[in-house]
């Protein structure tokens, strides 16, 4: 039995992860914290945990965290690194869903993050979880960065192309779309029902803090510096995440769409959550929805010589709490794929 502890777990992802969890015989979740409601029942304040979940949040210095076999940080940004080293030199296992250890540069999460890092030492130690790319690494890890959602669907986009060394990586272009969940649970305006419904609109468009860790994880692949494009756009659902990439094939080379697809089922025929779709289908968001699947599909446009990679997934789940605990699952020698085999809900 896997003794689990979820710090921060009043937002989306935080909800996501009891979710996924409650139900697991092999894990218990022993201690939920929130500073904000400590002492409330943990399913009063999430109605769909009734029956599931008999804990009330504690509060986030409990020392029930120390006992834990694997704590989940589900906090905003710039809070995990503040307790993350006792919980560290007491031996836990750290899952951290925020982007406190993700950037290998501190110096360059500092400038994105507006913030001073408070223990940049353990920067060095933490494995960016990504199983398709570190798989490996996870197995010993005691740290785990969690990618964020824009990252895991555009780095699992260009990985295959990058690998084989087919694109200018100079030129790689990220329009992306997400859910307006991919915000957070926070009383901001342009989240509220009448600013985001019926519209969609482009953020962040001189720079999205998820850019510079998208190019570390491209940039590891290729000898070339990776240039990219990135914008992201918020759209009028919930949940879900769209991802459509370019890229120019390099001068010289001659591709088709047959090779293209042959080259991703490929990369990705042993990635349990890597869904390569059949030539001439494409994915949808709908398709992926409470889902720990990405879906992938790969054209050639000869006309421009480019590659178009779409990538859908759902933002909370495997670019979030679900990619969280495939990584728990690899760190404990499970069947990475343990309760995350739940079908996409439909419609």
């Amino acid at each position: 039995m896997i003794k689990v502890g979820i710090i921060g777990a009043t937002g989306y992802t935080g909800v996501e992860l009891l979710r996924l969890l409650a139900t697991r015989t092999d894990v218990e979740i022993s201690v939920v914290t929130s500073r904000e409601l400590q002492g409330t029942s943990v399913h009063r304040h999430f109605p769909n945990l009734r029956g599931h979940l008999e804990l009330t949040f504690a509060a986030p210095d409990s020392e029930q965290l120390a006992a834990c076999d694997v704590v989940f940080y589900a906090t905003p940004h710039a809070v995990a690194m503040k307790s993350v080293p006792k919980l560290f030199d007491a031996g836990v296992r750290i899952i951290d869903l925020s982007a406190d250890f993700r950037i290998k540069d501190v110096s360059l999460w500092e400038q994105w993050y507006g913030s001073e890092h408070s223990c940049p030492a353990l920067v060095a130690k933490a494995v960016y979880g990504l199983p398709e790319v570190n798989r490996e690494k996870i197995k010993q890890a005691q740290l785990i960065a969690v990618p964020g959602c824009y990252p895991t669907a555009i780095q699992l986009g260009f990985l295959p192309l990058l690998e084989n060394n087919l694109v200018e990586c100079s030129q790689l272009i990220a329009d992306a779309k997400s859910g307006v969940s991919g915000a957070g649970r926070k009383a901001v305006a342009d989240y509220l029902l009448c600013e985001a419904t019926e519209s969609i609109r482009a953020y962040a468009v001189t720079g999205h803090r998820h850019h510079p860790e998208i190019c570390q994880g491209l940039n590891n692949l290729t000898e070339s510096e990776v240039k990219l494009t990135f914008i992201p756009h918020l759209t009028p659902m919930i949940r879900g995440l769209l991802a459509t990439l370019y890229a120019p094939v390099k001068s010289g080379l001659d591709v088709s769409s047959e090779q293209l697809q042959s080259m991703f089922e490929e990369r990705y025929a042993n990635e349990p959550f890597v869904d390569v779709l059949p030539q001439g289908e494409v994915p949808a968001t709908r398709d992926v929805k409470g889902s720990n699947r990405c879906e992938i599909s790969v054209t050639y446009l000869a006309h421009t010589n480019t590659v178009v990679v779409i990538s859908a997934e759902d933002n909370l789940v495997k670019g979030a709490s679900g990619q969280a605990i495939q990584n728990m699952n690899i760190m404990f020698g499970l069947d990475e794929t343990t309760g995350l085999n739940n079908i996409a809900l439909l419609p």
